[in-house]
């Protein structure tokens, strides 16, 4: 006899699905492992010697749980922004800051704003707590963020979510055109901006705002401090919207080391600046790549470069002819971006790796 366990309704009509299939996933699929791993976005370039050591030494402490308050690192945060720590809430990534803002301002059935292809784990927290999801296509390959303030008003969505720098694109809004969009916005609809490559954009693209109670920024620690497997990241947000946060969070999430770990890391400035400026090195090399190849690529402020394939069925076809000959990229899914296929600024001979099995690639017809 099968015991059948009933799930909630909203989970029941969930596909079985991820937002994103890891690297090690196809490895093991496919039997081997990559010799570039260009596909998610991580850094390249390692983590700060002054956060490892800091982390090493944290190790001793495992069997003690982490404080569930994130003081030290809520504190340092604060004082880099030139924020009350109070305006700060720290939790597993922006993934899970995502997931609890959705949960924070959205009832069951009512719509949320992003653009069609926008981050795919916001989406999936957006089908996953029973929500609707409102898009609007990008334009020119930027979030078309008078649309989005439209869609937003028409629909009296509780929140709008954008990314700048935008993932998957690359590319980014200037900061007065955020600013004008939070005044188009209603009142009731609070802005999620997803900042996580703000390291990497030009400082015309990041508002000077002071903290707006309508609007949450959030940031990371997986991209330009190197952290991605650590899982930290933090949202900046008015005192009233933290304390809702704390209603809800997971307030062990965030383990020992890994908030020593960021602790240090934030302190090392000189170790960011070195990280943007090899990225900024390997996105004029992908695009010198793509000019070599007639493949264009989109304007990127982030870690990572978009390449324009000129339609879906190449990019899927160069995205699959990579992946089969030990080049990991990845793709967006949805048009107008799915002509194209994105690429993480590697190490020189990982791009040397990319360069030469693309070259191939379309040199004997992909």
């Amino acid at each position: 006899m099968t015991d059948k366990r009933n799930f909630t309704s909203i989970v029941e009509d969930l596909p079985t699905a991820i937002p994103f299939v890891g690297p090690e996933a196809i490895e093991r699929r496919v039997g081997r492992t990559f010799d570039a791993r260009l596909g998610a976005n991580e850094s390249a370039f390692g983590v700060s010697l002054k956060a490892l050591e800091a982390m090493r030494d944290e190790a001793s402490r495992v069997a003690w749980y982490n404080d569930p308050e994130n003081h030290d690192l809520r504190g340092a945060i604060a004082s880099h922004h030139g924020v009350g720590a109070a305006q700060i809430v720290v939790g597993a990534g922006i993934d899970d800051l995502l997931g609890l803002a959705v949960r924070l301002f959205a009832e069951p059935g009512q719509p949320i704003v992003a653009s069609q292809g926008a981050y795919a784990t916001f989406v999936y927290h957006v089908h996953g707590y029973g929500c609707e999801p409102v898009t609007h296509p990008y334009r020119d390959d930027r979030n078309d963020l008078e649309a989005l303030a439209a869609a937003a008003t028409a629909s009296d969505a509780p929140l709008l979510y954008v990314s700048n720098p935008d993932n998957p694109a690359g590319t980014w809004v200037e900061a007065s055109d955020l600013e004008a969009l939070i005044d188009r916005l209603p009142e009731t609809c609070t802005l999620l901006l997803d900042e996580a490559y703000a390291e990497f954009a030009p400082a015309s693209a990041i508002p000077t705002m002071s903290v707006n109670p309508r609007v949450i920024r959030f940031r990371t620690f997986s991209k330009a401090h190197g952290m991605a497997g650590l899982r930290v990241g933090y949202a900046i947000c008015d005192e009233q919207v933290a304390l809702g946060f704390d209603k809800i969070r997971l307030h062990f999430g965030v383990n020992r080391i890994a908030q020593a770990g960021a602790l240090a890391s934030l302190e090392d400035e000189t170790f960011i600046r070195t990280v943007v400026r090899r990225v900024e090195k390997g996105r004029a090399h992908y695009a010198r790549i793509g000019t070599s190849l007639d493949l264009s690529t989109l304007p990127s402020a982030t870690n990572f470069v978009t390449f324009d394939a000129g339609s879906r069925t190449r990019a899927e076809s160069i995205l699959s002819s990579l992946q089969d000959r030990g080049v990991f990229v990845r793709k967006p899914s949805e048009p107008p971006l799915d002509r194209c296929f994105r690429v993480t600024v590697g190490t020189d001979p990982e791009r040397d790796v990319f360069e030469k099995t693309l070259t191939e690639l379309v040199r004997s017809g992909a």
